[in-house]
């Protein structure tokens, strides 16, 4: 905290400057986590310094991402948690970026509140930095935005950018990918951080019962499961790229298996699946039953289980699942690449 940085004006208008300096403190030992390599993990500054190695390297790539947690948030709000979405957040980034076969390097977070209480946001901030611990990224700096009128005084907003590097000639190719090739998901950990509007109205959250045990659900709560961070895949997948020629990678996240694993598949082909073989957790079974939601919506909305999808020869198959399952992941073959011309999937 600057000792002669003070503005009663601003306060009574509803932003406490000082408020966030203490928020800055609680939040360096966070931050300090992330940091491996013994570089300067200052914090505070007007930029975050990131020094790039790219030593064995022909012509480095950088591959940003961007993006939030969305109406999960509605969630921590409900159940007064807010030390795992900033894992979301890391997550909706990094598992973007190495879908192009790129390493993750460094983060930054935005938290728009409406009123700053340091410990809630340096509670944030340890989601954050855990998120960037298991995807081996440093966060290298964010913001802190106190919005009074603009968000209700209890609530924030979060969302976060991820900048990864790749060399040219690594760059996941799917034009590199045939018919015959064979797709392996790896389990997601839940609902992850999409699909929660529809989530909040099938089981109106506002008005339900979040901290009870379901029985359907293995006696864990409703809001305990809901809350349940997005899986981080960049060390499994960093893994599988050294050792396997992955020919495509598909991050499941909002529209479902319809809509992202055709964004890594080239035209005249698509992937069959078979609806048997799709290991389907039992929060997205209590929604469907719930809700009364129709199957293709939920596999159109809902990651259904399936976290993260990649493509590989069939050769390649059992190396690609034993180095998976090497890394904490219980991978599967969910489907095969097939000739299509008009369905990125065919679900059957």
């Amino acid at each position: 905290m600057h000792k002669n940085s003070k503005s009663d004006s601003y306060a009574a208008a509803g932003v406490d400057i000082t408020a966030g300096y203490k928020a800055v403190e609680l939040m360096k030992k966070h931050v300090a986590r992330t940091i491996v390599d013994g570089a300067d993990a200052d914090i505070g500054g007007f930029g975050g310094l990131f020094p790039l190695d790219i030593t064995g390297m022909k012509q480095p790539v950088l591959v940003s991402g961007t993006d939030g947690v969305g109406t999960k948030l509605k969630i921590a709000f409900l159940m007064d948690k807010h030390d795992t979405v900033g894992i979301d957040c890391v997550a909706m980034c990094v598992n973007d970026v190495i879908c192009c076969g790129a390493k993750p390097l460094f983060f930054l977070d935005y938290i728009a509140c409406g009123k700053n209480v340091p410990e809630k946001i340096a509670d944030i901030v340890a989601g954050v930095a855990e998120g960037c611990v298991q995807s081996g990224s440093r966060l290298i700096g964010g913001e802190t935005a106190e919005m009074p009128g603009f968000y209700p005084i209890d609530e924030y907003d979060l969302a976060g950018f991820s900048v990864g590097v790749v060399d040219r000639d690594k760059v996941i190719d799917k034009n590199s990918m045939k018919e015959g090739d064979v797709m392996i998901a790896l389990p997601s950990s839940g609902v992850h951080s999409n699909g929660f509007s529809l989530v909040r109205k099938i089981f109106d959250v506002e008005n339900c019962d979040l901290k009870s045990p379901v029985e359907e659900l293995g006696g864990k709560s409703l809001g305990e499961t809901l809350l349940t961070p997005t899986k981080i895949y960049v060390k499994p997948m960093l893994a599988l790229f050294e050792q396997v020629k992955v020919k495509g990678v598909s991050h499941i996240t909002g529209g479902g298996f319809y809509e992202n694993m055709p964004r890594s598949i080239p035209a005249g082909l698509g992937v069959k699946i078979k609806k048997e073989d799709v290991r389907i957790l039992p929060i997205f079974k209590l929604m469907q039953k719930v809700g009364n939601i129709d199957e293709r919506d939920m596999f159109n909305t809902f990651n259904m289980g399936v976290g993260m999808c990649a493509v590989v020869a069939k050769e390649d198959v059992d190396k690609a699942l034993e180095i998976l399952k090497s890394h904490g992941e219980d991978a599967y073959v969910i489907g095969e690449i097939v000739k299509s011309e008009d369905e990125g999937v065919i679900l059957c």
